[in-house]
């Protein structure tokens, strides 16, 4: 109780959409959204072009009885619903947007090699795509509070595809802010995360299985590193305490792909082959650039880049977080602390299809 009333979650009866949401992200969003942990929504709605995907995470949660799953179980059966649709039609999304009061957009194509060779796909996916939801939001202004836009530190000085196409959902989430003051758009940048699909820790450790070699790219790459649930901690986070037009950044480790391949070798008999870097591919990621920096300050844990535009800005910005880029080339994890992050991944099974 607070003041003699309830104290209100932030989800607490509010309609949720999740686009994207049969993926990694969405996947653990979903669940820990059933959870509680944000409140006791109204609805939960998964939307996806992926009728096999929503088929599966459907299964998955009616045969999840045991008494650990008896409260997402529960919440499932009267909450969780499932809608076929493609973030390229605009119909199909302004018939999810009606329902939602929020709206996590995960929704996207972000394999970078694919992007680079099918770039008009990324661009109708993860732009075009953006545009209908905001322009669907614009149109429902009158109920849909926040909408999240997932992000990716490859938005961040873009040199690929993906992470031109991201870069631009982001702008396309801030201005959405300046005639639309009834609803809150933000955003949320991450980088690499370990074992979700088609990430590098499935792949190696499907390479050592198999008896390697183990494949990287360079010597000299590096990588930030974080786990599904820092991903939707920072979701949550943004959901919590961003203002319009904010990108939330978690502050995660960042460490050399040789050095997670070593710790996930673990010395065995495996060698290590360099393949040279692949397309659209960068040596370091960024989270943050150098000019961003001046526009970024330290709230809850997170860095916040406030927005570009003067117009949406709540407040001079005084005392910034940071002093220059915030980059995975700044590496904080050896060889003893990547082992002890992996841990949890050292002895679980592989990542399938559906449960990466």
């Amino acid at each position: 109780m607070l003041n003699g009333k309830t104290h209100m979650l932030p989800l607490d009866g509010k309609r949720v959409l999740i686009t994207g949401g049969t993926g990694s992200l969405g996947q653990v969003v979903v669940r820990r959204i059933l959870s509680g942990e944000m409140g006791t929504p109204a609805k939960v709605i998964v939307f996806s072009r992926d009728e096999a995907k929503q088929h599966y995470m459907r299964l998955s949660y009616l045969n999840r009885q045991a008494a650990t799953d008896e409260i997402i179980y529960r919440n499932f059966q009267q909450l969780l619903t499932f809608r076929i649709g493609d973030m390229r039609d605009y119909p199909s999304v302004i018939q999810a947007v009606a329902d939602a009061d929020v709206v996590i957009h995960a929704a996207a194509l972000k394999q970078v090699p694919t992007c680079e060779y099918f770039p008009f796909q990324a661009v109708q996916t993860n732009v075009i795509g953006a545009q209908n939801l905001t322009r669907a939001a614009r149109e429902h202004s009158a109920h849909v509070e926040t909408v999240v836009g997932i992000s990716t530190d490859k938005a961040c000085k873009p040199i690929n595809v993906m992470g031109m196409t991201k870069a631009m959902m982001e702008r396309l989430m801030v201005e959405a802010n300046m005639d639309c003051p009834n609803t809150r758009f933000i955003c949320v940048r991450y980088g690499n995360v370990i074992a979700s699909r088609g990430s590098v820790v499935p792949l190696f450790l499907d390479q050592i299985a198999n008896g390697g070699p183990v494949t990287v790219t360079l010597q000299e790459m590096t990588r930030f590193l974080l786990s599904l649930d820092r991903a939707a901690d920072t979701v949550f986070a943004a959901i919590r305490g961003a203002r319009r037009g904010e990108t939330y950044i978690p502050r995660v480790p960042a460490a050399r792909l040789v050095d997670l391949a070593e710790a996930l070798i673990a010395g065995r008999d495996i060698p290590i082959q360099y393949t040279g870097i692949r397309p659209g591919e960068k040596i370091h990621e960024i989270m943050v650039s150098e000019e961003e920096c001046y526009r970024t300050v330290a709230r809850d844990g997170y860095y916040v880049i406030c927005p570009m535009l003067p117009e949406l800005l709540t407040e001079p910005i005084t005392a910034p977080a940071l002093q220059g880029e915030y980059s995975s080339a700044q590496i904080t994890l050896d060889r003893d602390g990547l082992r002890e992050l992996l841990a949890p991944y050292l002895n679980a099974p592989l990542p399938n299809e559906f449960h990466a």
